[in-house]
C-alpha cells in the first residue's frame, strides 16, 4: 500500500512554537484538527498532555471528531468551527464546550439542549465580512446579540469572523477592525464585555508580524500553519515553524515502455483523467511507471513530484500512470525499479484526503 508518512515531532515542535507566539502576545488560540478528520491515531500520537495544555481548546468541524477528542480526553476543552446543524443540538453541547453561530434558531435549540444537562454553553457570534460563507449581516449584530445574551444556558463569549477560506478575501487592518468596533458597539449598548475577537486564523499570522492586526483580536483559530508550517497567504514558513511534516510515497507496480498515444477509438467513458497529448507523436514512446493509489485516494492536483523528471499521464480510481522519461540517473543507470518507492510532497487537502482513505498506511515517526 502506499504510505503517508507523519513526522509527530516536528508538528508537535510548530504546536509548541505557536503556543509560545501566542502566549508573548496575549492571544488565545484554538488548534484545529480538521484536517485529520478525528483519526484516533493522530490525536493519540500528536494531542499529548504535553501540547494539550499549551493551547486554549481543540477544534475540528466533525461531531465525530469531537467525540473523539473527548474519548481520548475527557478534559480537553473544545470548539466546534462551524453552524452547527440545528438537529444535532443534544450532541453538539455534549461534545463542544464552544460553537460559531449564525442562526438564531440554531442558538435557541442549544439552549434548550444546555437547558437538559445543566450546562452553560458558550458562544462565539460569526458576522459576515466579505467571504461569503458563514456570518450574520453586519446591521444584524445588535438585534443577534439582543436576542440571545439572555438566554440562561447560553453565553456569548465573543464575536468572530471567517475569511481567506472560500474566495479568498484578505483579512485586512479594516476588516478585522470592523470587529472591534462591533465588539465596541455591543459594550456600550449592553454593558457587557465579550471577552475575545476571533479574527484570526494561518493567514492572518504575517500580518501580526507587519503590526497590521488589530491589538484587539485576541483569539486565532490556526490549522495550516500547525500542521504544515505555512501560512496560505502565500504558502510561505511562518518563521521557525517547520514545514517538511508529511510524506506520501507510493509503490512502483509497473514498469514498462509504453505509446505516448493512446492506440484505438477513444470514447467519453473513461472514468479517469489523463494529461494532454499530441497526436503527431503516434509513434513515440517512453518509459512509464504504474503507482498503487488512485482517484479515490487523493486529487493528483494536489500532490508535488519530488523528482522533477517525472510527469504525469493519467490516473483512475486505484492507480496512476506516470511517465519516467529514460530512467535513467546521470551516471547511464536504471533510476527506478518495480518495488521502490516514488514520493511526493502534499499540501493540505492532499493531505486530509488520504487520511481519510482507508486504501492508505498511516505512519508516524519521531
Amino acid at each position: 500500500m502506499a504510505e503517508l508518512i507523519i513526522y509527530k515531532n516536528k508538528i508537535q515542535h510548530n504546536i509548541k512554537t505557536l503556543s509560545h507566539y501566542f502566549s508573548e502576545r496575549n492571544i488565545k488560540w484554538s488548534l484545529i484538527t480538521k484536517v485529520f478528520s478525528g483519526d484516533m491515531e493522530f490525536l493519540k500520537n500528536i494531542l499529548t498532555d504535553e501540547i494539550i495544555q499549551h493551547i486554549d481548546s481543540v477544534g475540528d468541524s466533525r461531531l465525530t471528531s469531537l467525540k473523539n477528542l473527548r474519548s481520548l480526553n475527557p478534559g480537553i476543552r473544545t470548539i466546534y468551527i462551524k453552524p452547527p446543524a440545528k438537529i444535532y443540538a443534544d450532541e453538539i453541547v455534549k461534545y463542544a464546550d464552544i460553537t460559531l453561530n449564525s442562526s438564531l434558531d440554531t442558538v435557541f435549540a442549544l439552549n434548550e439542549a444546555a437547558a437538559k444537562i445543566n450546562i452553560v454553553h458558550q458562544i462565539i457570534i460569526m458576522i459576515e465580512l466579505g467571504e461569503l460563507r458563514e456570518g450574520i449581516m453586519r446591521e444584524n449584530v445588535v438585534r443577534f446579540y439582543e436576542k440571545v445574551f439572555e438566554l440562561p444556558n447560553i453565553e456569548v463569549i465573543g464575536l468572530g469572523s471567517n475569511l481567506g477560506c472560500m474566495y479568498g478575501v484578505e483579512p485586512t487592518y479594516d476588516k478585522l477592525l470592523q470587529l472591534v468596533l462591533y465588539k465596541e458597539l455591543i459594550s456600550a449598548k449592553f454593558n457587557k464585555n465579550l471577552p475575545l475577537i476571533s479574527g484570526g486564523s494561518s493567514i492572518t499570522l504575517p500580518l501580526i508580524e507587519k503590526g497590521m492586526v488589530p491589538e484587539e483580536i485576541n483569539h486565532f483559530r490556526i490549522g495550516e500553519a500547525a500542521f504544515f508550517g505555512i501560512t496560505p497567504s502565500n504558502d510561505s514558513p511562518f518563521r521557525d515553524l517547520i514545514i517538511d511534516t508529511f510524506e506520501f510515497s507510493a509503490n512502483i507496480i509497473e514498469i514498462e515502455q509504453k505509446k505516448i498515444v493512446p492506440d484505438g477509438v477513444l470514447s467519453d467513458a473513461n472514468i479517469g483523467h489523463t494529461a494532454d497529448f499530441d497526436e503527431a507523436n503516434s509513434s513515440e514512446t517512453s518509459i512509464k511507471a504504474i503507482l498503487d493509489f488512485g482517484l479515490l485516494d487523493v486529487d493528483i492536483n494536489d500532490l508535488e513530484f519530488i523528482d522533477k523528471s517525472i510527469h504525469f499521464v493519467g490516473v483512475t480510481s486505484d492507480m496512476l500512470v506516470v511517465d519516467l522519461g529514460e530512467n535513467r540517473n546521470p551516471k547511464g543507470e536504471k533510476k527506478y525499479r518495480i518495488g521502490e518507492k516514488l514520493t511526493f510532497k502534499l499540501n493540505y487537502m492532499a493531505t486530509a484526503r488520504l487520511l481519510n482513505s482507508k486504501f492508505i498506511d498511516k505512519i508516524f515517526l519521531d
